[in-house]
């Protein structure tokens, strides 16, 4: 039988008075009252009634358990009515951690417009770009980007995102563009560090390789290196959320785009929960409409 029912039953026998009384708000038999509120004690091995055939007596544990029903269904019931006038409103305060540099550009904004859809809804930001601990710090949201290693978060796609090999049109002018990862041997590399390495994939054996790479300059910031590839020093290696906008107007220029790496994943990561607060879930879709729109990287 069901749980609710067996509850409803309860309380309107409690306020009511009567098995009858109860049955006609209800719209059954008495009989049917009857029988759902033996079903609950008989669930909850408990007596919750006394009843006679000339009144119905509440047992200490049927006061008890009568107040916590009604608080119940008053919520449920506030709930659908809030629902059914569409005045559901998310918040509280939102715990948001994402990477520096896209944290800025592609986090920051869109917090800005959650916030104004939102306005009871506070939000934390918190730019990093080392590995947050979700759990002991407190952070109900993180995005990251590329291979995710921890199990324990559930993750839910964004987007996709993909690096390319970039360079100002001077700089392919006065010395040429490469036309295979081989190429890259006679160019001026700005690199975060050697050792890391540039990655490509053979357009025609889908073979995916690491190129050592070198030149004049290695910074461990990207912005710098973007800047200097704005500046005609070299090519850089970047992600297209940091450069789809120079690319779309003109300010540098993609090369060996045959050769571009399988798209990393963008993702939310949060930690396991039953329910997430209405404030995530509604943030998480913003995100996800908005990254997963290939114009809106080219425009950023």
């Amino acid at each position: 039988m069901d749980a609710f029912k067996q509850i409803s039953a309860f309380v309107n026998v409690a306020t009511r008075g009567s098995l009858s009384a109860a049955a006609r708000a209800e719209g059954v038999t008495p009989a049917i009252i009857g029988r759902r509120l033996d079903a609950l004690e008989a669930r909850l091995h408990v007596k919750l009634l006394i009843r006679t055939t000339r009144k119905l007596t509440l047992t200490f544990e049927g006061q008890a358990f009568l107040e916590d029903c009604q608080k119940v269904l008053n919520d449920l019931a506030n709930a659908e009515a809030a629902v059914s006038l569409g005045s559901v409103r998310a918040s509280g305060q939102l715990r948001v951690s994402a990477p520096s540099g896209f944290g800025r550009r592609h986090v920051a904004p869109l917090v800005g417009e959650f916030m104004q859809a939102n306005p009871e809804v506070r939000v934390f930001l918190n730019l990093s770009d080392r590995l947050v601990d979700l759990l002991n710090e407190n952070i109900d949201c993180a995005i990251r980007i590329g291979e995710l290693t921890d199990s324990s978060l559930v993750s839910v796609r964004l987007g996709e995102m993909r690096r390319v090999v970039v360079a100002s049109p001077a700089y392919l002018v006065a010395h040429g563009v490469p036309r295979e990862p081989a190429d890259l041997a006679g160019h001026n590399c700005l690199s975060l560090g050697q050792q890391r390495g540039w990655v490509f994939r053979n357009p025609e054996t889908a073979a995916v390789d690491t190129y050592k790479v070198s030149g004049s300059f290695e910074c461990n910031d990207g912005a710098v290196l973007h800047e200097w590839a704005l500046a005609g020093r070299g090519l850089a290696w970047r992600s297209l959320w940091e450069v789809g906008q120079d690319l779309q107007e003109g300010r540098l220029s993609s090369v060996l785009d045959a050769w571009q790496a399988q798209p990393m994943g963008i993702y939310a990561v949060f930690p396991q929960r039953r329910h997430l607060p209405l404030r995530v879930r509604l943030f998480i879709d913003l995100l996800k409409e908005t990254y997963s729109r290939a114009s809106y990287w080219e425009l950023s």
